[in-house]
């Protein structure tokens, strides 16, 4: 007799673990299926910057969406610990958003005039990070973007769901995925389930499933490149982030920088020119740092939509099968949000409709023209 399941979700990171978390909290019987270990793809690359500010550009619709689940992860940590025991390294102090001309200082004005965001002249930063370079102009102080260990997320949402009755299946790649009546029929080597809702949630690799449900979207990867380095005793209680880099002080005394954008690259290994960049780019923010032993090298593949939003919601034509996939840069800081989206859509609570819209899978380039 073939396992049913009211939830079946297929993919393991980060964004397939909140899911399994949050509709499990809510009573479902929720099974997840990923081809590898829970989170060792992209999840694992990733640095943990939890940048609803620094990292947006659209305050109408995403900051909203990633501030709610940069939120969330404050409650989120105390839950994870008392189910799971796992420590998800909610490093706090913030992020300083570095700006070396004028033009980058106006670029932050819309920023720096949120409550939540404070600008800080360059001897205000230089006085509270001594290694920082002293050509700044100044920074946005952004308290609130924090950073966590993937890793550590990943497991704890894992373990938590399995503690609320989920069932996690590692190494079991889900090959097919058919309309059977009401209820899906998903194909896996260690055989067949069933599932009132599936959910696809695989990054990259749901392109496969999109073709198959007879949809035309794509994700493209977008390799970044990372490296840690062993800071031996130069304090820096801050990320500091300019154009898309940062450095990311860890619990353990190593510092995360990262990361290149290198799109249409499917090789999971860092090239010496990435990495050379970072190592660049990181000195002109923090001179110290070219002095430290370097740890580690790495990358993963981000998956990209065509906006770079991700396809959070239904398919047009099937209300059971969902999708959430394409979360690009913030797979991490939207990971508990996306995870509520999807519990709230298969559960029929309210939604915002701004959301819906602005991540539904159907949508075209005119939705951000």
């Amino acid at each position: 007799m073939k396992k049913y399941y009211d939830a079946a979700i297929i993919g393991g990171g980060i964004i397939g673990c909140s899911i399994a978390y949050y509709l499990a909290k809510e009573n479902l019987k929720v099974g997840l299926f990923e081809s590898g270990e829970l989170g060792g793809k992209t999840t694992s690359a990733a640095a943990g910057m939890l940048g609803a500010h620094s990292e947006c550009d659209d305050m109408n619709i995403f900051y909203p969406f990633a501030r709610n689940s940069q939120l969330e992860y404050f409650k989120l940590e105390k839950e994870i610990r008392e189910l799971s025991k796992v420590d998800i390294s909610l490093c706090k102090g913030g992020i300083y958003k570095l700006a070396y001309t004028e033009k980058e200082k106006k670029e932050m004005e819309s920023l720096c005039a949120l409550p939540t965001v404070d600008w800080l002249d360059a001897n205000q930063v230089i006085s509270n990070e001594k290694t920082i370079s002293p050509f700044i102009l100044g920074a946005a102080y952004i308290e609130d973007d924090v950073s966590v260990v993937p890793e550590a997320v990943c497991k704890g949402l894992g373990i938590s769901a399995s503690v609320l009755g989920a069932e996690l299946h590692e190494y079991t790649q889900v090959y097919d995925i058919q309309k059977q009546g009401s209820a899906y029929l998903i194909k896996t080597p260690a055989g067949e389930v069933e599932a009132q809702y599936v959910v696809v949630a695989s990054g990259l690799w749901s392109n496969s499933f999109f073709e198959s449900m007879g949809l035309s979207n794509r994700i493209v990867p977008v390799k970044g490149e990372c490296l840690s380095v062993w800071n031996r005793g130069t304090v820096l209680n801050h990320t500091l982030f300019h154009d898309h880099q940062y450095i990311v002080p860890r619990m353990n005394g190593s510092l995360v920088i990262g990361a290149t954008m290198v799109e249409n690259d499917w090789n999971e290994r860092p090239s010496l020119g990435g990495i050379e960049k970072l190592i660049v780019h990181a000195k002109n923010m923090m001179p110290e740092i070219g002095e430290m032993e370097i740890g580690s090298t790495w990358a993963g593949l981000r998956p990209q939509t065509f906006d770079k939003k991700p396809f959070i919601g239904r398919h047009p034509e099937q209300e059971g099968l969902l999708f959430a996939t394409g979360h690009f840069r913030n797979g991490i800081l939207l990971a508990p949000g996306t995870g509520k989206m999807i519990s709230n859509l298969i559960l029929g609570k309210e939604v915002n409709k701004k959301w819906r819209e602005a991540f539904k899978v159907e949508r075209r380039h005119e939705v951000y023209a």
